[in-house]
């Protein structure tokens, strides 16, 4: 089965480019490719790995972060081609420069621009989480189902990473924060935040930059399992919408309405 095989491809590329590299660094294998944004062999092997695979599976642009990095037209595949993968190789990729265990690999196939299927690989546990369109969400095949959050808010846990708000926006969110049990950065990682929120450790998360290989994976993971991933707006939150505006995800319909306001 085509699902399985991308599974497939993702440890493949974890255990070849990654792991072993996974606080074992050395001097040349770390870079930076923009300014606060850093870069490893790992990341850029691990992708070169993944996308001529996929395309074996679906033969269709593969939007790669390391690729369009180097080439930001790439992102048009998501709007003008029929179908696109989109691969996100190494999520977290200051985690994993510093031996932190925060980091993913990701994978997506997007068809009409609506993303269809998502993968995310934890290579530090071995867990992978799976999401078809209509088909559910599931942990090490183990099918998931978000319970709904407290409606208190004093009882609800999330993240904010504060590090692209501007002053008025971070001014904002430091005030409301006491108003809930727990608000932290995050994992600094789309590929553990979404699973994280699925599982129930926490029950919300806003984030500012909405990169398609950070989200697409994610983002169908939560509607899958019972799950809100929208822009603050209210907006639906689509793979080649890489515009300013943020994404807000949450546990439920409730929970997204109660802290949108509070956040926003």
């Amino acid at each position: 089965m085509w699902i399985d095989d991308v599974t497939g491809i993702l440890r493949e590329a974890a255990e070849v480019a990654i792991l072993p590299r996974f606080r074992a660094l050395v001097d040349g294998q770390v870079t930076e490719k923009a300014p606060g944004e850093v870069v490893t062999v790992a990341d850029q092997e691990a992708e070169a790995l993944i996308s001529p695979r996929l395309r074996r599976i679906v033969d269709a642009p593969v939007v790669g972060e390391e690729a369009t990095a180097a080439d930001p037209g790439l992102l048009a595949a998501l709007r003008e081609a029929p179908a696109a993968w989109v691969v996100d190789p190494l999520d977290g990729t200051a985690n994993f420069v510093a031996g932190r265990p925060e980091y993913a690999v990701m994978a997506a196939l997007v068809r009409g621009g609506e993303t269809i299927a998502g993968w995310i690989l934890r290579p530090a546990d071995g867990g992978v989480y799976i999401a078809e369109k209509g088909g559910g969400a599931w942990r090490d095949g183990v099918r998931l189902r978000r319970e709904p959050a407290p409606a208190d808010p004093a009882h609800l846990r999330g993240a904010v990473l504060t590090r692209f708000l501007d002053p008025p926006a971070l001014a904002r969110v430091e005030a409301v924060a006491p108003r809930f049990t727990d608000l932290g950065p995050g994992a600094i990682c789309s590929g553990v935040d979404y699973p994280r929120l699925v599982d129930g450790e926490q029950d919300f998360v806003l984030f500012q930059r909405t990169l398609p290989w950070d989200h697409a994976p994610g983002a169908l993971l939560l509607a899958e399992a019972g799950g809100v991933a929208r822009r603050p707006d209210g907006s639906p939150y689509l793979p080649a919408d890489t515009g300013p505006g943020g994404l807000l995800i949450a546990a439920d319909e409730t929970c997204w309405e109660t802290v949108r306001p509070m956040l926003t």
